[in-house]
């Protein structure tokens, strides 16, 4: 109700001609007056409309003042109604004590001031009209407070789920850090004891091979050397995963066509998988070359192929297919933007539930039986794609096969040639050297200087890089350093750098069981990949005494030569 809204007041009198008067007198109120003859149709008035005020005369037939207050009382709608009696008589303390026992607000005496009646009336007119903007108020606060309490349980509902996936990302956020961690920390240790395996298996292998050359014809003695070297060779291969999960292996990169790479190995995968295993390739037309270390890439999709053989015993489909992606497509999370070629190798065989997918490339994981699997061939493969600047992704389902996607970036310049990877690296110095070896591990010393001593060299020892410099200053003729690059004191590098210093001319060859070097080291410093065999020493020696620097020897290629 409005200030302006008119109320409506009741008249109540069995006697017309007072009603008239009450009308006249009322009428400049401005109010909706209206008349009842008798108590019955005051109480239909009631019912049928809003009163605001009830002006009642107390002697009337049927049912006086009295009752009819006492009965406007009693229903819930009228007990706050303003009543005011109007009487000529009854007028004693006791007759107005039983009025305001019924429910009157007022008396007034006849005959009736009119100034008075107008004044009471409007008051009690007003009351109601405030009385009513009061309670439309309360109703507005009333329904303001429900819907700001609405808002904001909505919003605290909002700001809840907000804060549920605010949680959920950095518990995530935590547990992807918490888990590169892990990572880095196997890595490290894997690194180190690679280092160290390397080390040993330098030690049997050098040994072995000498041994060797000083059996008597017996092929018994001979099987018998050769399965252990076969040994000796599986560990290095092993070191190798190793390594590789541990992005410590030496890489040399170069500009790789991936199809004419894959179709190299093609009959190497044939032979490997068997008969009952189709295999397949797929590439996108004009895919660009990768820059990748072809060996690594090579050992990669061997692993995977194996991997996907032990998926499909009974026989099935190896599909190897590329294309070429960028980083801002559907995109492993931590490549870098640019190119990159997605190498894919997909099987139809079992696949890997959830629980198996997420720990696939964990080291050491495997689902195979005891003496079947290292659990590295999946981290060797991750490890390589990271190392190379690429990522690798696994999408796998019981039942429905697996998908291996490695992410390699793509050449930013083409070579004209490319150095063949199986290009055998042959060398014969044909005169007789003053070789100093430097090495913390005395059986790596002593086998070192055992398959130097076999070609013909002259060795001398150094056990620290400290005890190598106070040889050369002593004067002793050297013409050509063997190096161990992970020494204590002083590494394979530093020692390197002082000759240099010193004796610029003189040769040095860094060995290392992995890529350990620090960056801003001379790139061309030549260096040997333990374990290495005689023959990689004396063509690095050879190519050193020559003057010729090159990279890294690559074990493998001088392998398969």
């Amino acid at each position: 109700m409005s200030p302006g809204d008119k109320v409506n007041i009741l008249l109540v009198d069995d006697q017309p001609g007072k009603l008239m008067s009450y009308e006249v007198i009322l009428s400049d109120l401005g109010e909706n007056l209206i008349k009842a003859n008798s108590a019955n149709e005051a109480l239909v008035q009631l019912l049928r409309q809003e009163i605001a005020v009830v002006l009642v005369d107390v002697v009337m037939p049927d049912l006086d003042g009295f009752e009819l207050a006492a009965m406007i009382r009693e229903h819930p709608r009228f007990r706050r109604t303003a009543i005011i009696f109007v009487s000529a008589v009854q007028m004693s303390e006791p007759d107005l004590l039983r009025g305001y026992e019924a429910g009157a607000v007022d008396y007034l005496p006849v005959p009736v001031v009119p100034e008075l009646l107008r004044a009471k009336v409007r008051v009690f007119a007003d009351l109601y009209r405030k009385t009513r903007q009061l309670e439309q108020l309360n109703l507005d606060l009333e329904r303001r407070v429900e819907e700001r309490t609405a808002e904001l349980a909505c919003a605290n509902a909002e700001l809840e789920q907000r804060v549920e996936e605010r949680t959920r990302e950095r518990e995530a956020a935590l547990a992807q850090v918490h888990e590169m961690q892990k990572q880095e920390s196997i890595g490290q240790l894997t690194g180190g004891v690679a280092h160290d395996f390397n080390n040993l298996l330098m030690v049997i292998l050098g040994n072995l091979q000498l041994l060797r050359k000083r059996l008597p014809d017996d092929p018994r003695l001979h099987r018998l050397v050769d399965g252990a070297m076969q040994g000796a060779d599986r560990g290095a291969t092993l070191t190798k995963r190793m390594l590789a999960f541990a992005r410590r292996q030496e890489l040399k990169p170069e500009t790789i066509d991936v199809p004419t790479l894959v179709d190299g190995m093609g009959e190497m995968l044939r032979r490997t998988l068997g008969s009952t295993i189709q295999i397949v390739t797929s590439y996108r037309p004009q895919l660009p070359a990768i820059r990748v270390d072809p060996n690594q890439l090579e050992l990669a999709l061997l692993n995977l192929a194996l991997n996907a053989r032990d998926a499909m015993p009974y026989g099935g489909r190896l599909a190897i297919g590329g294309s070429c992606v960028s980083a801002e497509s559907d995109a492993p999370r931590e490549l870098a933007p640019g190119r990159y070629v997605c190498l894919t190798v997909s099987d139809t065989g079992v696949g890997m539930d959830e629980a198996t997918l997420r720990r696939a490339a964990e080291p050491f994981f495997t689902t195979k039986g005891a003496g079947k699997g290292t659990g590295l061939g999946l981290s060797m493969v991750h490890g390589v794609a990271a190392q190379s600047g690429g990522a690798m992704r696994i999408t796998s389902r019981s039942g429905d096969g697996t998908t291996v996607e490695l992410w390699l970036p793509v050449s930013e310049a083409a070579e004209d040639t490319v150095a063949d990877p199986r290009t055998a690296i042959s060398g014969s110095l044909g005169r007789q050297c003053r070789v100093l070896v430097v090495d913390d591990d005395p059986l790596v010393v002593a086998s070192t200087a055992a398959m130097l001593e076999d070609l013909g060299h002259i060795v001398v020892e150094a056990l620290s890089g400290a005890r190598a410099l106070d040889l050369l200053k002593l004067g002793t003729n050297i013409d050509v350093v063997v190096t161990d690059h992970a020494m204590p004191g002083m590494t394979g590098a530093e020692l390197a750098w002082q000759i240099r210093q010193i004796w610029p001319d003189l040769p040095i060859i860094l060995a290392s069981g992995y890529a350990e070097l620090p960056n801003g080291e001379d790139p061309h410093l030549p260096r040997l990949s333990k374990p290495f065999l005689q023959d990689e020493l004396a063509t690095q020696i050879a190519r050193a005494v020559r003057g010729a620097h090159s990279n890294v020897v690559s074990l493998d290629a001088v392998r398969r030569a």
